[in-house]
């Protein structure tokens, strides 16, 4: 099939001076390079790739010899070992360019590959069918395995036996269902063979590491159809314990409500965090799933302030007060003074505020309001007449209070009358301590 139209147009606009120069390497060496994988079911769906991997039939070695006689720079030349070799045209574009290979030894996690010449060979060790599409460099598009027809119908499955694609690499459960999400047209129509592979083989996935499926597991969250693949994931597939998931604490109606809420606000996307908060009851929870999933300390902290705000945020959903408060608590109780750590306090915020969908206008609000700046600390008590020791955070802390309930407008003069007030006893922070640090 050679491509036409306007995805034809699409393709060529691809061909910038520095892969017509790769392009015109490979026919004087002799060798065969394609397009490959996701950047060709992209064209062929009319989406202009924004990544393009590469294909060929020549070995490491060879493209090595070739780039070293042409004085062309190689990147990354550790990918070798895997078939891959990264160079670098004209010091302006980088191309990944990797050996056709047949997965050898398969464990669910990594394979031994053998490379070979054979395009069709190579086709049946991808994934997904719409996965193994070949596009040569003149427009010819090369079909091993039903590609181009899953694409025409919006069909997602796995190369030849489901069960075999899984078993090579369990991490294809989840990106069945991240696919799922971006091509099918019904959110249900999942083959029942392909839901029953995965149910048998979903043990495996407890054995992919926690990055590998927090990558993949945060674009399915947040992509097409996401409530209801999450229902197919969890409640049909019983995936919870592999994605470190707990099913007593996974309120999925809770998830559909938050994740089609932010359909009707084209303005914003919610962060996968908020939407899968949901999912998490408590501290322990957020915990649980980090130690699995290996979050960021930025994307932890976020669920736990969620987690922990949203049942009294709920009841004062269109009260800015009760944000501005909550942002002024947030930065003197947990003291967050690290660059950046502020506005990611205001982030976080404004995600809470779209998890239980406050008025938009208020998300605006709380991102512009100038916060008032406390001006007594240990100093100021001190100079007043406060001994040192641990009296003075027990007393600042009540002077906040004060302050915070005078709408912010007590002047520090005022505030200073009442540091022989009964004391009482501070509020403690219901978060983890480590919320405090490496906020960014």
């Amino acid at each position: 099939m050679k491509l036409e139209g306007e995805i034809s147009k699409n393709f060529y606009a691809l061909f910038t001076p520095e892969l017509n120069k790769l392009s015109e390497l490979f026919q004087k060496y002799n060798y065969e390079m394609r397009m490959a994988g996701g950047a060709v079911r992209d064209l062929l769906m009319g989406i202009q790739p924004a990544d393009v991997d590469f294909a060929s039939n020549a070995t490491p070695t060879q493209l090595k010899e070739m780039f070293e006689k042409e004085e062309i720079r190689m990147l990354h030349k550790r990918g070798e070992e895997h078939g891959t070799i990264t160079c670098r045209i004209n010091e302006k574009e980088n191309f990944e360019i990797t050996t056709l290979r047949i997965d050898v030894v398969c464990d669910g996690r990594r394979a031994e590959v053998r490379f070979t010449e054979d395009w069709k060979e190579d086709a049946f060790r991808r994934d997904l069918t719409i996965n193994s599409l070949f596009l040569g460099l003149d427009g010819t598009v090369y079909d091993y395995t039903g590609g181009i027809k899953d694409i025409e119908l919006h069909r997602v499955a796995f190369v030849g036996d489901p069960v075999q694609r899984i078993q090579e690499d369990y991490l294809r459960i989840l990106r069945y269902f991240r696919f799922y999400g971006r091509i099918a047209k019904e959110p249900n129509l999942h083959e029942s063979k392909t839901i029953e592979a995965i149910s048998k083989n979903k043990q495996g996935l407890g054995n992919v590491s926690g990055e590998r499926i927090w990558m993949e597991f945060k674009k399915i969250v947040v992509g097409r159809f996401a409530a209801d693949i999450m229902d197919q994931m969890l409640k049909v597939c019983k995936l919870y314990a592999q994605l470190g998931l707990e099913e007593n604490s996974c309120n999925l109606d809770e998830f559909r409500r938050v994740y089609e809420a932010s359909l009707h606000h084209p303005t914003y996307s919610l962060e996968p965090m908020t939407v899968l908060s949901t999912c998490l009851a408590d501290f322990d929870g957020v915990q649980r799933f980090h130690d699995r999933a290996k979050l960021s300390n930025a994307e932890k902290h976020l669920a736990e302030f969620i987690v922990e705000h949203r049942t009294e945020a709920l009841k004062n959903k269109e009260n800015i007060r009760f944000f501005q408060d909550l942002l002024m608590d947030e930065i003197f109780l947990y003291g967050f003074r690290e660059p950046g750590s502020q506005e990611r306090v205001i982030l976080n915020m404004v995600e809470l505020m779209k998890y239980i969908e406050s008025p938009l206008q208020m998300h605006s609000e709380i991102k512009e309001w100038v916060k008032p700046e406390f001006h007594i600390n240990g100093i100021t008590l001190m100079n007043a007449g406060v001994k040192k020791g641990p009296t003075v955070n027990a007393i600042r802390q009540h002077l906040y209070l004060l302050w915070k309930k005078s709408g912010y407008k007590m002047s520090t003069e005022e505030l200073l009358t009442h540091i022989d007030d009964e004391i009482p006893a501070p509020v403690k922070p219901k978060a983890p301590k480590p919320r405090k640090r490496n906020l960014t």
